[in-house]
C-alpha cells in the first residue's frame, strides 16, 4: 500500500504542477508549484520506502496552514478547503499498514518520521477549529429606535393594498402584535395551493414572485399564468378565480406575475386634499362626475392585473367579474403603437401604479435577442374609462400628449419591468428604468433615450412629463438595472424633514435622494471607471454612493472550491478573463463581471421603517461572466447553435453569453458567503449590522444545512413589533429577523423555493399573520410548488 499510495502522489502532484505552472505564468500564486513539488517529493520517497516521506508531507501540512492564514485569515469556509485533502491523505499516510513498511521505522507507526506528521495534523484541525469560532465576515450592531411618529399609511393597519403595501414602496406593515419575544411560536395556520405550476412549454423563468393584497377580509393573489384569485383571510377558502386564458409561449423569457394593483375607488367629492391631487383636477383628467350605472356600482372597487399577453385588465374585487367599461371590454392592449410586434416579445410582469383617476404601466421586453425591439414607454390610462391620458417615451421624452392614430413609440428604448412607487402628495411617480438593449452592447445606442437607461426618473402624474432623472450606471454594459421599486421615506436630517427615496441597485449601491429635485440626501460621487477594451466606447467614471453593499474587488485569493482541484482551476480561470474591477467591459475573451447582473439587489429591493428610518436589505454576492461572440451576420446569422445562455443580439455585431462564475464542480468560483442580511441607518447613511444568510441544504449534493450565507431573490418585509420576514433564500425557508440586531429568530422549512416577498395582515379577530408563497423559480433551479402558506400565534 506505501508503493501504491506513493504513486498515486507522485500523480497528485504531477496534475497540480501543471495547473499551478499555468497558473505561476498567468500571474497567479507560485503555492500551487510549490505543493506539487511536495506532492510528488513525497510520493517518491513512499514509492522508495523512505521514512523520509512523512517528514515532507508534515512540511507540506504546515507549509500549506501558514500559507492559508497569510491569504485568508481564519475563515473557516476559505480556509478547509485549501486544506482538506492535504490533510486527508496526512490522515491516510499516519495508518500503521500504510507506513509500517517504510524502512527504518521498525514496524512502528509512530516513530521519529511520523511524530512531526501527526503534530501538524492535530495543528490543522485545531487551526480549523479555531476559525470555526469566530466568522470575520460578520458585523454586528444595533440599528437605532423610533426617530419620527408612526406616519399615517392612509388605509386600515390590517391591510396590504399595494406590492409594497402602499404606493410608497416601504414593505412596512403597522401591526405589532408579532414580536421578537414571541415570534418563536409561529405556527403554520392553513395553506392554500392554487394548481398553477410550472409545467412543460412553460419558459425556464416560470416563477412565483407574488406579494398578494389584503383589502378588508380577502385576500387577491395572481399566479405565473396570470390566475386571479381571491381568498378568505381568515380560513384560505377560495372565493373566486379568474383565468385570462394567456397561451403558452415559450419565446417569452419570463412567465411571472409580481402582484395586482387596487384601486378603493374615488374619494368623496369633499375637496382634493392635496397640491398634487389639484394638478390632476386642473388636468381634466377624469375627476368630473361619472354616471351611476349599474355596472359602474359593481366595479367601482377594481384590480388591476398586467398580464404576460401584453393586456391590461380590470376586475371587480367583489366577483371577479371583468370591467366591462374598462377599455375594450375590460382590458387594454399594452401592444397598440408598439413598434416590432412579436408574440413574447412585450408584456407586463410587474403591478401597475394606481392613483386616484389613473393606472400608470411599463413593461418588459426580451433581453439580448435583437437590436429591434418594442418600445420601453411608461403609459396612463383613465382608472375608469381606460382612456389612454398620457405617454411618456423614453425616445420622445419631451412630447407625452397622447399618440396619434397610426404612430408607434420609438423602439428599443430602456424598458421599466420592475414596480414603480408614487407621492400623490408631489404629483409624482418614481420609475426605476431598465437598460436599453441589448445590454451587453452599446455603440449604436440613441442618445436621446440613452440617458434614462439604467435610471430612476420621475415623472409628473398629471402629464407624464420628467421632473427629474438621477442615472445609476452610465452606458450600462452589464444589465444593471435599477431592478427594484424605489422606496419613499421621510428622513430627519440637520436640515429639517427631506422627503427621500430610496433606491437599491444591481451593483450594490444604495442611493438616497430628494424625492422632490432627484438631488443625493446621501452623498453620491463620479469615481473613475475600467477604460475601454477596444470594442466599443465606455464611460470614463461611474456614480457611486456613500451608502453601499458593493463588495471589495475580486482577486486570486478570493477564489474558491470544495477541493485543492476545483480552486486552482477557479485560479486559473480568473486570470485568464479580463478583469478590471467594477464595470470591466465585456470581451471576446471573457470579462469577469463583480458583481454579477443577478444583482447585489434584484426586484425584491428593500424594507423601509419610516419610524426609525433604517432598511432591512438582503444583499447577494455572485460573479458573472460576459463574453463577446462575433456574429458574420449582424442581421441573419444564427451563432446560438441551441446553446442556453446564448444571446443572439440580431443587428448588433456580437451576440453573449452571460453565465455565473462557476468551479468544474458547479459551485461558485469566489469564495462565501454569497447572501447576507444588512441593517441599514438611512439617516447616517452606515451599514450598521451584516450576516450571513441561509444555507446549502437545498442546493448542495448532500443536504447539510451548513450556513455558508446564500444568495436570495424576493424581498423583505418589516413589521412595528420590529422583526422583519423574508423567504427568497436558495434554500426552502421563511426565517424571521430582530430588526434591531439583524439576528434570527425562528425558520420554517417549506415545501418549494420561497423566492417571493412576504405579507403581513390581521384577520377578523385582529390576530397578525405572516403569509408566504412557495411556488419556486425556474430559472434558479429551486423546487417547483403551489403554496401559499399562513402562520400566527396560537390563540
Amino acid at each position: 500500500m506505501a508503493v501504491l499510495t506513493g504513486w498515486l502522489l507522485i500523480l497528485i502532484g504531477l496534475a497540480v504542477g501543471a495547473g499551478g505552472a499555468w497558473l505561476l505564468w498567468l500571474g497567479g500564486s507560485a503555492y500551487y508549484v510549490v505543493a506539487a513539488l511536495g506532492f510528488v517529493l513525497t510520493g517518491a520517497l513512499m514509492v522508495a520506502r523512505r521514512p523520509g516521506a512523512l517528514w515532507i508531507y508534515a512540511l507540506l501540512i504546515l507549509g500549506t496552514g501558514v500559507w492559508s492564514v497569510w491569504e485568508v485569515g481564519l475563515d473557516w469556509w476559505a480556509l478547509v478547503p485549501r486544506g482538506a485533502v492535504i490533510v486527508a491523505l496526512g490522515l491516510w499516510l499516519l495508518l500503521p499498514f500504510i507506513n509500517r513498511g517504510l524502512h527504518g521505522t521498525g514496524g512502528q507507526p509512530w516513530t521519529l518520521a511520523a511524530g512531526p506528521l501527526a503534530v501538524t495534523v492535530v495543528l490543522a484541525a485545531a487551526l480549523a477549529l479555531l476559525s470555526w469560532q469566530r466568522d470575520p465576515h460578520d458585523l454586528s450592531g444595533a440599528l437605532p429606535d423610533a426617530r419620527a411618529p408612526a406616519p399615517d399609511s392612509g388605509i386600515e393597519d390590517g391591510d396590504w393594498h399595494a406590492y409594497g403595501r402602499t404606493g410608497l414602496g416601504q414593505r412596512y406593515s403597522p401591526l405589532d402584535r408579532i414580536t421578537p419575544d414571541n415570534v418563536g411560536r409561529l405556527e403554520k395556520l392553513w395553506t392554500y395551493h392554487t394548481g398553477d405550476v410550472r409545467g412543460d412549454g412553460d419558459p425556464t423563468e416560470t416563477t412565483y414572485e407574488v406579494t398578494p393584497l389584503k383589502v378588508d377580509d380577502t385576500l387577491y393573489l395572481c399566479t405565473p399564468h396570470h390566475w386571479v384569485i381571491a381568498l378568505d383571510a381568515d380560513t384560505g377558502e377560495e372565493r373566486w378565480k379568474y383565468d385570462p386564458e394567456i397561451d403558452k409561449d415559450i419565446s417569452r423569457q419570463h412567465q411571472t406575475c409580481r402582484g395586482l394593483s387596487y384601486f378603493p375607488g374615488h374619494r368623496a367629492d369633499d375637496g382634493l386634499e392635496s397640491g398634487g391631487d389639484q394638478a390632476l383636477a386642473a388636468s381634466g383628467s377624469g375627476l368630473e362626475e361619472r354616471p351611476d350605472t349599474a355596472e359602474d356600482r359593481r366595479c367601482r372597487r377594481r384590480l388591476f392585473l398586467p398580464t404576460a399577453d401584453a393586456r391590461l385588465i380590470a376586475l371587480d374585487p367583489d366577483d371577479g367579474r371583468v370591467c366591462r367599461d374598462f377599455g375594450d371590454d375590460g382590458a387594454v392592449n399594452l401592444w397598440a403603437n408598439m413598434p416590432h410586434q412579436k408574440d413574447g416579445f412585450y408584456y407586463s410582469t410587474s403591478p401597475p401604479v394606481v392613483t386616484e383617476d389613473r393606472v400608470i404601466v411599463g413593461g418588459a421586453v426580451n433581453d439580448n435577442v435583437s437590436t429591434s425591439e418594442p418600445s420601453g414607454v411608461i403609459r396612463a390610462y383613465d382608472v375608469d374609462s381606460g382612456e389612454l391620458l398620457w405617454n411618456w417615451d423614453p425616445g420622445n421624452p419631451d412630447d407625452t400628449a397622447p399618440i396619434a392614430e397610426g404612430e408607434t413609440y420609438s423602439a428599443s428604448t430602456p424598458n421599466s419591468w420592475s414596480v414603480s412607487s408614487v407621492d400623490e402628495d408631489l404629483g409624482l411617480v418614481y420609475v426605476p428604468m431598465g437598460n436599453q438593449v441589448p445590454d451587453q452592447w452599446g455603440k449604436n445606442r440613441n442618445p436621446r433615450s440613452a440617458r434614462f437607461s439604467s435610471s430612476i426618473v420621475a415623472l409628473e402624474l398629471a402629464t407624464g412629463q420628467v421632473r427629474w432623472v438621477f442615472q445609476t450606471v452610465h452606458n450600462d454594459l452589464w444589465d444593471m438595472d435599477v431592478p427594484a421599486q424605489p422606496s419613499l421615506v421621510d428622513l430627519t436630517t440637520d436640515a429639517g424633514t427631506v422627503p427621500a427615496l430610496v433606491a437599491p441597485t444591481k451593483q450594490g449601491d444604495v442611493y438616497v435622494l430628494d424625492r422632490r429635485t432627484g438631488e443625493p440626501v446621501v452623498p453620491v460621487e463620479e469615481q473613475p471607471a475600467p477604460a475601454s477594451l477596444g470594442y466599443q466606447p465606455v464611460a470614463d467614471t461611474q456614480p457611486a454612493s456613500a451608502l453601499s453593499l458593493n463588495p471589495p474587488p475580486l482577486r486570486g485569493r478570493d477564489m474558491w472550491g470544495a477541493t485543492l482541484f476545483d480552486q486552482l482551476a477557479c485560479r486559473i480561470q480568473f486570470h485568464r478573463l479580463h478583469y478590471q474591477g467594477r464595470y470591466t467591459p465585456p470581451s471576446e475573451r471573457g470579462s469577469l463581471i463583480y458583481p454579477g447582473n443577478f444583482g447585489v439587489f434584484n426586484w425584491g429591493g428593500l424594507a423601509v421603517d419610516p419610524r426609525r428610518q433604517v432598511a432591512f436589505a438582503t444583499p447577494a454576492y455572485l460573479a458573472f461572466v460576459s463574453t463577446l461572440v462575433p456574429r458574420g451576420d449582424a442581421t441573419t446569422d444564427y451563432v446560438s447553435d441551441g446553446k442556453p445562455g446564448l444571446g443572439e443580439n440580431y443587428g448588433a455585431p456580437y451576440a453573449v453569453t452571460l453565465k455565473p462564475f462557476l468551479s468544474p464542480l458547479g459551485l461558485p468560483c469566489q469564495q462565501p458567503p454569497w447572501g447576507y442580511v444588512a441593517g441599514l441607518d438611512l439617516v447616517s447613511g452606515e451599514v450598521v449590522w451584516k450576516h450571513r444568510n441561509g444555507t446549502v441544504r437545498d442546493q448542495a449534493p448532500v443536504p447539510l444545512p451548513f450556513k455558508m450565507g446564500v444568495p436570495d431573490l424576493g424581498g423583505p418585509i418589516i413589521t412595528a413589533g420590529g422583526v422583519a420576514f423574508m423567504s427568497g433564500t436558495l434554500d426552502y425557508y421563511v426565517r424571521a429577523y430582530d430588526l434591531t440586531t439583524g439576528d434570527t429568530l425562528w425558520e420554517d422549512r417549506l415545501p418549494a423555493g420561497g423566492q417571493a416577498t412576504p405579507m403581513t395582515y390581521s384577520d377578523s379577530q385582529g390576530r397578525q399573520r405572516v403569509l408566504v408563497v412557495a411556488g419556486g423559480h425556474g430559472s434558479l433551479g429551486t423546487r417547483a410548488g403551489d403554496a401559499i402558506i399562513v402562520y400566527g400565534l396560537p390563540d
